[in-house]
């Protein structure tokens, strides 16, 4: 220890102008023993200051490095932790505690005793040392490393003492008197010498002529002695004659405590009985409100509900320690349990029979809802029962087994009012739909077609709300043998409901209309229930609780849907949210089967209508996921939405079955295939009900998917065709969806729009080519033969040589092409074009048109020969360019 003093010493404290005292090695109690040094240190420097540092070997090497500094007047508490039990552990109270173990005992008793000793030396403010044995807290300690340390502190101190500022002005005046004491040291120290003996000398005489004086004194404080001893004298006789009066005054004192006592007690048997007096009792009138309020009238039921919180306050009064044993505490509680077991059950009772009179209120007013779309209005009924809100909650709180049986009675009496409600609703909609009256009977203004949708309908509602078979809005397409497009369209389709393309425009838009109101009524019935479910019941619909409730997204058929999953549905229910969705599944049962029922029946009377539906159920389950994604409302919504998406799936994917399998007939022409008719109507329809709808991807999707099917259907047609060229079928059609889409404007179809346009381009040019053929058959066959002798080698200027290709046979040639016979060649031509060509795509022109540049093509062709061939021959074609003109326009014009 002594080398690492000295260490400590020279490598720490000696540069800092401070010397080290005494020295103790420690770790933190209850931690990880890593050591350290506290050491106990002053400056050399004054004013003196005394610290506490703490000093720690470091990681990186084998020396030492101050941590932390502490001021030994910050120092309020030492805790040696036992005086008689030797023991290592003490603690510093700084700013906080610290708890030391020392290495040794004797080191912690010689670091507490120089503390001490510093303190006593220096410190105006006394530390307070606890559990320290007094052996420690002494001047003199025991020889030992402390005592040589704490004493060689005080020579060194003692070494040198400044001079005062009355000191240092004697000095220089005894110097001023003697000038020669610096020069000569020896005579100023002799002259100092006699003056003090000179000094010593009159202090001696002034102690002796002060002597009389002494004796004067002494003589004094004799005589003070006697008037002291006569003084005591009086005081003890005194006292004893106070002694009674003191026994008087401590009975007085008793007494008075006594009293006083009692006074205390009093006050608190006061307050403790006005506590329980204003706390625990209950108004007559409160009384007699919960005994016989008039629970139909908004007075009485006011008063009841005062008197209910009024009950409640004071049996949920928090009584004080003691209170539950008095005998009229138990008394009046007892009383209060009995007013709110009595009032629960005439509360309820009343409730009870409201429910009822309810329903039976609003079962009088169906008649008046029977011939119309709307759904009664509940908003009287819910107004006069949100007059009980308070006290159902007081219910809730007080007695929740009434206030659950309450809840299943309002389910059970509205769960059969509402059924009755919303089966009549949906009755009146699917007679407004399918036009036919509640005994059978069919509406003059329909047509004879809508026989079957009776038919259908009333199957419908026999077989408890399923259908018993799925159809197509669509049937195996079949061509007629007629050209007329208005044949083709009265037969395009053959269902066994009722067709597509039999009801207009206007039937589809009552049909929508008829749809959006159903669901513009369903959604504020609903909303306005589970309002007021929430605030009669007292239910937290928008917060989360705590229960096991979880939202997830789910995506079915490509309808995504807020669905909530419950990890276990115990009898009590989970959560508040829980409860109101559960309650709404029970009282609107009903609805979610009635709309599949509903789309059902729109489906089999025009699949078509299925657009409608998607567009209308995305619409409304995107404003009800907006309010509240895990609603009643928002799931039975979702759910409907994907039998909707089901049925709409359905429909693209039967129109794309019956093109695979469509019939051509072989023995008219094809024109306009229908099932391109059918797109184009498809198409037009889609976008005006899809415009700004949410659900625009489901319909893009099914473009892709049909369009496609269509291209492969008209290749198939095309090839299988007989009657009609196959250039002729692609042309047509083609042109026709080119001529759709461009007016339509479906962004997801720009590519298929330029693959329409590139097939009809290609195939007019192919059926021009192929139909024209060689209108000029023999010159073509002779102007072939120069154009091989050329590609042989033989020079243009000398094909005229030739035998075969002289001029005169050039002449020959020609002869036999007048321009009479080229018009004949080019009207039969024309004829044979307007045989194969449909008036409704109305290509006519546009193909005789191109035919007419193809031969004038030809024509150039055959004069650029002679040209380059016969030169200077002088031999032209029988007719012009401007002849050819002029035939093909009185030809088109002749017919």
């Amino acid at each position: 220890m002594t080398a690492i003093k000295h260490a400590l010493q020279r490598d720490i404290f000696t540069p800092n102008d401070e010397r080290l005292l005494s020295i103790v090695n420690v770790c933190k109690a209850g931690k990880k023993k890593r050591n350290c040094f506290l050491c106990a240190t002053v400056t050399t420097e004054r004013p003196v200051q005394v610290n506490v540092i703490k000093v720690k070997k470091s990681d990186k090497g084998d020396f030492y490095k101050r941590q932390t500094a502490w001021a030994l007047r910050d120092l309020a508490v030492v805790d040696a932790k036992d005086a008689v039990k030797e023991s290592p552990e003490f603690d510093l109270h700084f700013d906080k505690v610290y708890k030391w173990v020392a290495s040794s005992t004797v080191e912690k008793n010689t670091f507490i005793s120089c503390i001490w000793k510093l303190n006593q030396r220096y410190l105006r403010k006394k530390i307070d040392f606890i559990n320290v044995s007094s052996q420690l807290l002494e001047e003199s300690v025991p020889s030992g490393e402390n005592q040589s340390v704490a004493g060689g502190d005080e020579e060194a101190v003692d070494e040198y003492q400044e001079l005062n500022a009355r000191e240092e002005q004697d000095i220089e005046i005894m110097m001023e008197g003697c000038e020669y004491a610096i020069a000569n040291a020896e005579a100023f120290a002799e002259k100092l010498s006699r003056e003090l003996q000179v000094l010593d000398g009159a202090n001696i005489q002034s102690i002796m002529a002060s002597e009389k004086q002494v004796n004067i004194l002494m003589k004094l404080l004799d005589e003070a002695l006697k008037e002291v001893d006569q003084i005591e004298l009086k005081l003890s006789s005194y006292e004893e004659m106070l002694q009674s009066v003191k026994e008087q005054m401590d009975q007085i004192s008793e007494s008075n405590h006594l009293i006083h006592l009692s006074n205390t007690n009093t006050v608190k048997l006061l307050s403790e009985i006005e506590f329980l007096v204003n706390h625990m009792d209950l108004a007559k009138g409160h009384v007699k409100a919960l005994q016989e309020g008039d629970l139909t009238s908004s007075r009485g039921i006011e008063a009841c509900t005062n008197a209910a919180d009024a009950l409640l306050q004071c049996m949920n009064v928090a009584l004080r320690p003691g209170h539950d044993m008095l005998h009229a505490v138990k008394q009046q509680q007892q009383r209060f349990s009995d007013l709110r077991e009595q009032f629960a059950r005439r509360l309820a009772s009343h409730l009870n029979s409201v429910f009822v009179q309810q329903g039976h209120d609003q079962s009088s007013t169906l008649a008046q809802h029977s011939a119309e779309l709307t759904l009664p209005n509940h908003h009287p009924f819910h107004r006069d029962l949100l007059r009980y809100a308070k006290l159902m909650e007081w219910l809730k709180n007080t007695d929740y087994g009434k206030y659950e049986g309450l809840t299943k009675n309002y389910m059970d009496y509205l769960s059969r009012l509402y059924e009755r409600e919303i089966k009549d609703f949906f009755e009146v909609a699917k007679i407004k739909m399918t036009g036919t009256t509640r005994e059978g009977k069919k509406f003059a203004t329909l047509p004879r077609k809508e026989s079957a949708v009776k038919q259908e309908t009333e199957s419908l509602h026999g077989s408890s709300g399923k259908l018993t078979g799925s159809t197509s809005s669509l049937n195996k397409l079949s061509v007629q043998s007629s050209g007329n497009r208005r044949s083709q369209s009265s037969s395009l389709l053959d269902m066994g409901n009722m067709s597509a393309s039999d009801l207009d425009v206007a039937d589809r838009t009552k049909f929508d209309k008829i749809f959006e109101q159903v669901l513009s009524e369903l959604e504020p019935l609903c909303l306005a229930e589970q309002d007021f479910i929430s605030k009669f019941f007292k239910l937290q619909q928008h917060q989360s609780t705590s229960g096991t409730t979880t939202n997830e997204v789910e995506e079915v058929d490509g309808v995504a849907l807020s669905r909530s999953y419950t990890s276990s549905v115990p009898q009590t229910v989970s959560s508040e949210k829980d409860m109101i969705r559960q309650m709404m599944t029970k009282i609107f049962r009903c609805i979610e089967p009635e709309l599949n029922n509903l789309i059902a029946l729109g489906d089999k009377i025009d699949s078509f209508n299925s657009l409608y539906m998607l567009v209308k159920m995305s619409h409304h389950v995107w404003t009800a996921q907006n309010v509240d994604p895990a609603s009643f409302l928002s799931t039975t919504l979702g759910n409907v939405l994907v039998t909707v998406k089901r049925n709409f799936d359905k429909c693209i994917s039967n129109q794309m079955k019956q093109m695979d399998e469509v019939k051509i007939s072989k023995k008219s022409k094809v024109g306009i295939l229908p099932f391109v008719a059918e797109f184009e109507e498809f198409a037009a329809l889609a976008e005006s009900i899809f415009k700004n709808a949410e659900r625009r991807g489901d319909l893009d999707k099914a473009y892709i998917k049909l369009i496609r099917a269509v291209f492969d259907s008209v290749e198939k047609v095309a090839n299988e065709s007989q009657k009609t060229p196959r250039d002729v079928v692609m042309m047509e059609n083609f042109h026709h969806i080119f001529a759709t889409l461009s007016r339509l404007k479906i962004s997801c179809l720009e590519a298929e729009k330029k693959e329409a346009k590139q097939k009809y381009t290609d195939h007019l040019q192919s059926y021009v080519i192929y139909s024209l053929g060689q209108p000029l058959e023999k010159l073509n066959h002779f102007f072939e033969g120069v154009e091989a002798r050329v590609a042989q080698g033989i020079r243009e200027e000398e094909v005229s040589y030739q035998l075969a290709f002289n001029k005169q046979e050039l002449r020959k040639v020609i002869k036999e092409y007048p321009g009479k016979e080229v018009k004949k060649g080019l009207d039969n031509l024309y004829k044979k074009v307007d045989k194969h060509l449909c008036e409704e795509e109305n290509l006519l022109q546009v193909v005789w048109h191109s035919m007419q540049d193809e031969f004038i093509r030809q024509y150039k062709h055959f004069e650029g020969l002679i040209a380059r061939c016969y030169p200077g021959s002088g031999i032209t074609m029988e007719f012009t360019i401007q002849d050819i003109l002029d035939y093909c326009s009185s030809i088109a014009q002749s017919h």
